[in-house]
């Protein structure tokens, strides 16, 4: 049987893993051991990283709304519960930028959901009232 030497697969590899190390600080971007572990503890932290800037770019949202509805005089937790009875559907993306650029417009759309939320008495359609949870009796501790 004829010997099979896989130095050319193995060196495609290993120059693949040292691009993509390219760049890191002393052996772990000269040693392929050091180097293969580097890149794959950074693809968990990039992986990672996505799932966390969307939650920074929402509380980005919520304090930019949170600063303009203050100015108005409203808590942003009431408006957003106004918000839910009135059955307005505009994402806090997009409410959060007219509050920034377009201020007299979203003064416009708080002054109409706070109208239409007083006449709502109960939550939209499609919208459940969830229930306050019960608060269990404490129990006596004996001593």
């Amino acid at each position: 049987m004829v010997r099979v030497k896989g130095g050319t697969q193995n060196h495609k590899n290993h120059k693949k893993v040292l691009g993509l190390a390219k760049g890191y600080r002393m052996s772990r971007h000269r040693l392929i051991k050091v180097a293969t572990q580097e890149v794959l503890h950074a693809g968990q932290y990039a992986f990672a990283g996505r799932k966390l800037r969307k939650r920074d770019f929402r509380s980005l949202w919520i304090t930019r709304m949170n600063a303009s509805l203050s100015e108005q005089g409203i808590k942003y937790s009431v408006f957003i519960n106004k918000l839910t009875l009135a059955g307005v559907t505009v994402d806090r993306k997009i409410m959060s930028q007219m509050a920034v650029e377009y201020p007299a417009a979203f003064a416009k759309l708080v002054a109409e959901v706070m109208t239409r939320a007083e006449g709502a008495k109960s939550p939209a359609p499609g919208v459940a009232k969830v229930a306050a949870p019960k608060k269990k009796a404490q129990a006596a501790v004996v001593a």
